[in-house]
């Protein structure tokens, strides 16, 4: 409806945070939830009655400036607001942002559904990446390394200064846990010849799960939190404080998801003779993620892949061609391989893990959900399988040094 027509009806939405906002009663709690609820009044059969508690404008109002009175909400021209907005088109976004960003250095990656944020230094990344955004779309910011001290990352400063605390180290080959001293993972973190050896004599592919985080790490880390913090990309959305970080300003009542940091570090399969499997199984995070790489290890020993071995395993990947241009930049370094799926496809992902497993002849139980699980990895052949049989298109990317890849809550993912 029209500007002019009544303000409660929230003719645009700036009009109806406002009016929400002043709808908000905090410390209501005669709903029996956990949420301090919001009501709309309203007539049914001519008397006056509430509705429902609505979540999600209890959400929206409470990270609002509430103190707006719904009375006094400016009025605004609907069509001036409405021109300079950009489709939530996938063709107009690619076709418009070069006129209207060219002041930022960018590029689209597999198939257009990834945004390549190439200068991590441009203050107006976030205008560009909010377009992408809105549209569920991962995005990958590079160079982030450059802003770091590279030294607090490395294999053997961790080692040094961590190495006699203990943590879960998991076998990702066979989902063996154990807890074990963390300075035996570090020491064969970059030496073959230390690593663990399985029961046929093969290296163990460990990876040391999530240690330290969230708390843990900013009190056993801090100059390396710290350091973590100044370099995050984005930070309108990704710092703690960041403007458009939604999960800092939620109020305190809500319970957040763990937002870490968490460092993962494991040994890539380059040493190991099945090629087939990873260091993280396909799963969904509840929350939107950034994973930066602040260090690659140049593993050495017997049975190792060399460089030029390494590139040619992931030249076998289904690449896009700036990804296999970065491959061949001599100043670019590789470190994870990463297959990404968009949420929508989760069920047919999730009927199709189902299928292979009865295949293989596991047993499927009703209550079994391989993507919750974590319990498969999708090599090659099952992601050409899962191309031709239900349509789902795969999106690689290589993940190298320095990189940031940013994941919207929902998005399926295995590195």
């Amino acid at each position: 409806p029209p500007a002019s027509q009544n303000n409660e009806q929230g003719s645009t939405l700036r009009d109806l945070l406002t009016t929400t906002a002043g709808k908000l009663r905090l410390g209501s709690t005669d709903a029996g939830i956990a949420f301090a609820p919001v009501y709309s009044t309203g007539t049914a059969s001519g008397k006056s009655g509430r509705t429902m508690p609505n979540i999600l404008d209890d959400i929206i109002a409470s990270v609002v400036e509430n103190k707006i009175p719904p009375n006094r909400a400016p009025k605004i021209n609907v069509k001036s607001e409405i021109k300079d907005e950009p489709k939530d088109d996938k063709n107009c976004i690619q076709d418009d942002c070069s006129k209207r960003y060219s002041d930022i250095q960018y590029s689209w990656i597999c198939d257009k559904h990834v945004l390549w944020l190439r200068d991590h230094k441009n203050s107006n990344n976030w205008k560009l990446f909010k377009e992408c955004w809105k549209q569920g779309r991962p995005v990958l910011v590079s160079g982030m390394h450059k802003k770091m001290n590279f030294s607090l990352w490395k294999a053997e400063s961790i080692s040094l200064d961590f190495g006699n605390q203990q943590a879960d180290i998991l076998n990702c080959k066979d989902s063996i846990i154990s807890n074990t001293n963390v300075k035996e993972f570090w020491d064969g973190f970059e030496d073959v010849s230390k690593r663990q050896k399985v029961k046929n004599g093969e290296t163990a592919l460990l990876k040391l799960k999530d240690w330290p985080s969230g708390e843990d790490f900013k009190a056993m880390m801090p100059a390396r939190y710290e350091d973590l913090l100044k370099s995050l990309p984005l930070p309108e959305y990704c710092s703690p404080e960041g403007k458009l970080n939604l999960a800092s300003h939620l109020p305190g009542f809500f319970v957040r998801p763990d937002l870490g940091p968490r460092l993962c570090s494991a040994y890539g399969v380059a040493a190991t003779k099945d090629h087939d499997i990873g260091t993280t199984n396909l799963h969904i995070e509840v929350s939107d993620v950034v994973n930066i790489l602040v260090y690659v290890g140049i593993a050495k020993g017997n049975g190792v892949l060399s460089k030029s071995g390494v590139l040619k395993k992931l030249e076998e990947e289904d690449l896009d061609d700036l990804l296999r241009k970065r491959l061949k930049d001599s100043s670019e370094l590789p470190g994870a391989l990463w297959h990404i799926y968009a949420g929508k496809d989760a069920d047919k992902i999730r009927e199709f893990l189902q299928k292979i497993a009865k295949e293989q002849g596991l047993e499927v139980l009703p209550e079994h959900d391989p993507i919750r699980d974590q319990s498969w990895y999708v090599n090659k052949k099952l992601r050409q399988r899962l191309f031709e049989e239900y349509g789902v298109k795969t999106c690689t990317v290589i993940q190298f040094l320095g990189d940031a890849i940013i994941l919207p809550a929902g998005a399926l993912h295995q590195v």
